[in-house]
């Protein structure tokens, strides 16, 4: 691999798209997307790279992920969030919180450290003695017209030393049982990386994801398969328990590709030598010509 190789993808959620709200759902991967990969041309890390592109998603209010989450059965906001070091495969990820303006950062926080996964309270104690950035939870709450907000938000990148990053990032399921978590702040299940494999960020129907771990069936695949048939066989895995997902992929030689079995699924990617695109639809953009 050549010294400056690097690629990036990230995703705004596998769900329905209303055709009104396409184009800011592709503005908003643009966005986020430009944030990681200028980290990733200057020679940043792809951990700094997939926190700060999520860090974007999670502050514009298209998604439904930090600014912009939803409530569940209580009215309440609970957000969750992951990011994963391909380089050390240390975790770390938050989950049922409240009060975290950016729970990927404060996930990010987490990876020197012991704990994996930090739930509720205790998470929110971890990231006040951190100094994280802390807010009211009403005001992540955005009033939504024709778009359910549901769903996940995340990024994968690999940078010029050959180091991969997975992170995702979620505000909750609209009307769910308080407590709930989905696959988003879990490895194996909504997100892994490694460097001797490459990295993937899932979004879809956080149970039936959890019950497959259809992260790692992913990874298994990607060991012996290039990134589109690995999805292929992910998602005929998932056929199994029924459920909706998009994936994002990118493997240990900088290949990036992506799929989905949701009517939309909000994705843009970039890497050396290779312009920024964005999508909410694979068979139907693909015939496109989209920025």
């Amino acid at each position: 691999m050549s010294d400056d190789h690097w690629a990036i993808i990230v995703h705004g959620g596998a769900k329905d798209i209303p055709p009104s709200l396409e184009q800011v759902h592709r503005d908003g991967c643009l966005l986020a997307l430009a944030t990681g990969q200028a980290i990733l041309e200057a020679g940043g890390s792809a951990l700094d790279a997939v926190e700060m592109a999520v860090r974007a998603l999670e502050d514009d209010p298209t998604f439904n992920a930090g600014y912009g989450a939803v409530l569940n059965a209580r009215r309440e906001v609970e957000l969750d969030a992951a990011i994963m070091d391909g380089a050390t495969l240390q975790v770390g990820g938050v989950a049922a919180v409240k009060t975290l303006r950016h729970p990927i950062s404060v996930a990010a926080s987490m990876l020197p450290g012991d704990p994996v996964l930090l739930v509720g309270d205790g998470a929110e104690c971890f990231a006040r003695e951190n100094d994280a950035e802390l807010c009211d939870p009403a005001d992540l709450v955005v009033e939504r017209s024709g778009d359910p907000g549901c769903d996940t938000v995340g990024c994968v990148a690999l940078d010029r030393h050959g180091n991969v990053a997975a992170g995702t990032s979620t505000g909750g399921l609209t009307g769910c049982h308080p407590g709930r978590v989905g696959d988003a702040p879990l490895p194996g299940c909504g997100l892994y990386a490694d460097n001797a494999v490459g990295g993937v960020s899932l979004s879809g129907d956080g149970e039936s994801l959890i019950r497959t771990t259809l992260a790692a069936r992913l990874m298994h695949s990607l060991e012996t398969l290039p990134p589109g048939l690995a999805i292929a066989a992910a998602l005929t895995r998932l056929a199994r328990v029924g459920g909706e997902a998009g994936l994002i992929v990118i493997d240990a030689d900088g290949r990036v590709d992506w799929g989905h079995n949701s009517a939309q699924f909000a994705v843009a990617h970039a890497s050396a030598g290779r312009p920024a695109q964005a999508f909410v639809n694979r068979a139907q953009d693909a015939q496109k010509d989209y920025p």
